[in-house]
C-alpha cells in the first residue's frame, strides 16, 4: 500500500502555487488513499461475510485511473477465489467517475474535435485518453442527436 497524505507537505505545496488538482496536483495522493482504502474496506467485508468458505487475501492489482482531477495508479486488492468484485472501482473500469465523461460531452457539444478534446484533457488534467474513448463516450449522444433531429415537427410556430 502507498504512504500516508502527507498533510503538511500538502500545505507547502499549496503555498508554494503547487495545482490542487491537475496532472500533479496536490489532492491526488489523497484521492489514491482513499480509494484505495475503500477497496480494501469492501474486500474485508467481502472475506467477513463468506467465512465459511477457504478464501483469503491474494495481493494487489494496479491500473491507471482516470478522474476528473487527474489520472493515478490504483492498488485493487484481490482474494484468493477470485470471488471478490469491487463496487467502487469495478473490474476493467477505468474512470473513477462518470465527470470525465461529461467533460468530454461538454466539449464536444461546442464543437471540438476529438484531438482538441484529447489535447485538452491532457493538457489540463494529466490525463491521457484514447480518440476511441472519446468516441465511445460521443457516440452515446449520437444517438440522442438523431432522433431530436428526426423527431416531427408542427407545420406552423407562434412567434410573439
Amino acid at each position: 500500500m502507498s504512504q500516508p497524505f502527507n498533510f503538511e507537505q500538502a500545505l507547502k505545496d499549496l503555498q508554494l502555487g503547487k495545482d490542487l488538482t491537475g496532472k500533479d496536483g496536490v489532492l491526488m495522493p489523497l484521492i489514491k488513499q482513499l480509494t484505495e482504502a475503500a477497496l480494501q474496506a469492501e474486500l474485508d467485508n467481502h472475506l467477513k461475510m463468506r467465512e465459511d468458505e477457504p478464501n483469503r487475501r491474494n495481493g494487489i492489482t494496479s491500473k491507471t485511473i482516470k478522474s476528473g482531477s487527474g489520472s493515478f495508479e490504483l492498488d485493487t486488492p484481490r482474494d484468493r477465489a477470485g470471488t471478490f468484485e469491487p463496487q467502487l472501482v469495478k473490474k476493467n473500469q477505468t474512470k473513477l467517475t462518470p465527470e470525465m465523461d461529461r467533460k468530454i460531452l461538454s466539449m464536444f457539444g461546442l464543437g471540438m474535435g476529438y484531438r482538441d478534446i484529447k489535447h485538452h484533457l491532457e493538457e489540463m488534467y494529466g490525463v491521457e485518453v484514447s480518440t476511441g474513448t472519446i468516441s465511445a463516450v460521443t457516440d452515446q449522444l449520437l444517438s440522442e442527436l438523431t432522433e431530436w433531429r428526426q423527431r416531427p415537427l408542427e407545420s406552423h410556430y407562434p412567434i410573439a
